[in-house]
């Protein structure tokens, strides 16, 4: 009955049938397969493993792929490394060959296009610091504000600066084209810097997966809301965040992203070193708990784990972890208070009308589950805009549906033939929902729907339902 759903990412470390089964029974909802790493040949493996375990457990599994987008590097040393002094001068410029202790190749002439003299560039996911100071078309020179060491193919970040480049580079085009051949549900789109971009993979795409936005960029964040509304979802990628900006802006930042999807009624995952100690620890810290906890209590759809069960000691403790601390924070008082506090205010739809009223008769008669029918997730989706107390049974007669909705706050989705009548529709839904043991025989369900049956349009239909 946990509401927050858990993303799993898949890995070195959990790529095997055991293990995979083993975190479903766990609580993963979501499984991740990360182009950054891993063959076409590895995805194929774990993807047919997931596709199999759905089968064996007669259940919707959802699964995302996240692509890498533009990896911004600098070139090789010719001693491998250098050590770069505070206050030293620094070039960086297009020619290839290999770098010295007064220069290295920026193999990115976009970068050279959208540079401004005062800007900070950051190597080595910002633990060294250069400020611009003159710049040309081939070559930027730098002051070195925090020095260290820099070896061969470091990354680079430009936080502040809108860069010339798409957020699909050649291999995210043929990892996607490979990832929606086998029939991923979430596409995550890296380096999302305008809504622009969002429109770019919707052209791909055209509908075969649903996109989420991952915010790293923190030019993306003057377009939040454009993006959002473009976006089937959104990602806080807070590790990327964490590079670009000061430590202490990331949580504002994460707290602005939540609440504009929350008042959108799109899902918010958010991700990167939620349980980090549990790479090499069986247990969290304090610290990880409570972040793992606030994010809950701001009322996301999901928290993703990343290194812990892609690579690390303990990716079931991890999973097993995230379930409890999700379901303690869950029956705390104070979680129902923070959400209903947060509730975005309805829209003036017959559909807002009716899920807002659904949340409310479910609270006013204690109605143990609501059930809703859709053949696109709309209605499940704005169903779950609202938290309601209530668990949300979604049944679709839509397999794609039913997986994606495997990331939607609440939801949980069950796949059924088509409905054709009024009269099907509240006996489908009392039965499952008896079967599905969110309610029993004597209790009330409440329904909510789209007529005509089938079709997509909003939902118009609530119905309280007396299961015999």
């Amino acid at each position: 009955m946990r509401n927050a759903k858990i993303v799993a990412t898949l890995g070195p470390a959990s790529c095997n049938e055991g293990v995979i089964k083993t975190l479903l029974e766990k609580g993963a909802d979501v499984f991740r397969l990360n182009f950054s790493h891993g063959t076409h040949g590895d995805h194929q493996k774990n993807f047919e493993i997931l596709r199999k375990l759905e089968h064996d457990f007669n259940r919707p599994i959802t699964i995302l792929m996240d692509l890498q987008g533009p990896k911004l590097r600098v070139g090789t040393f010719a001693e491998g490394k250098i050590y770069l002094k505070t206050n030293q001068g620094f070039r960086l410029d297009l020619n290839p060959e290999p770098g010295n202790q007064d220069r290295v190749c920026l193999p990115h002439p976009e970068i050279f296009k959208a540079i401004q003299t005062g800007t900070d560039l950051l190597l080595d996911d910002g633990k060294l610091r250069l400020k611009v100071v003159r710049h040309t078309s081939d070559s930027i020179e730098t002051i070195v504000t925090t020095g260290g060491e820099l070896s061969n193919r470091k990354g680079v970040n430009v936080p502040d600066i809108m860069l010339p480049l798409s957020a699909l580079t050649d291999k995210d085009r043929r990892d996607l084209d490979f990832g929606l051949m086998l029939g991923v549900d979430w596409v995550a789109l890296s380096f999302v810097q305008k809504p622009e971009d969002i429109l770019e993979a919707q052209q791909l795409i055209k509908g075969r997966a649903k996109i989420i936005a991952k915010l790293e960029k923190p030019m993306a964040i003057q377009y939040l809301d454009e993006i959002v509304r473009l976006s089937d979802a959104v990602m806080v990628a807070r590790g990327d965040l964490g590079v670009e900006m000061l430590p202490e802006e990331v949580p504002s930042i994460q707290k602005r992203i939540i609440h504009s999807c929350r008042q959108a009624g799109k899902p918010v995952v958010v991700a990167t070193q939620m349980l980090d100690s549990m790479i090499y620890n069986p247990s969290p810290t304090r610290a990880e708990a409570s972040d793992v906890a606030t994010a809950i209590y701001d009322g996301v759809d999901a928290v993703m784990l990343s290194a812990e069960t892609a690579s690390g000691e303990y990716p079931v403790e991890a999973v097993s972890m995230m379930d409890r601390i999700i379901t303690q924070t869950e029956r705390d008082p104070v979680y129902r208070q923070m959400v209903d506090n947060s509730r975005p205010q309805p829209l003036s739809t017959v559909s807002d009308s009716i899920t807002a009223s659904a949340r409310q008769i479910a609270h006013i008669i204690a109605i143990p589950v609501i059930v809703t029918f859709s053949d696109t997730g709309s209605t499940t989706l704005r169903a779950a805009r609202e938290r309601p107390e209530s668990p949300i049974l979604a049944l679709t007669a839509n397999l794609q549906t039913a997986r994606f909705l495997g990331l939607v706050w609440g939801a949980h989705a069950v796949l059924i033939p088509p409905i054709t009548s009024f009269s099907d529709m509240v006996e489908t839904a009392c039965h499952l929902a008896c079967k599905q043991n969110f309610t029993k025989k004597g209790e009330h369900i409440l329904i909510t729907a789209g007529v005509p049956f089938g079709m997509a349009g909003g939902t118009n239909i609530l119905r309280i339902a007396k299961v015999d």
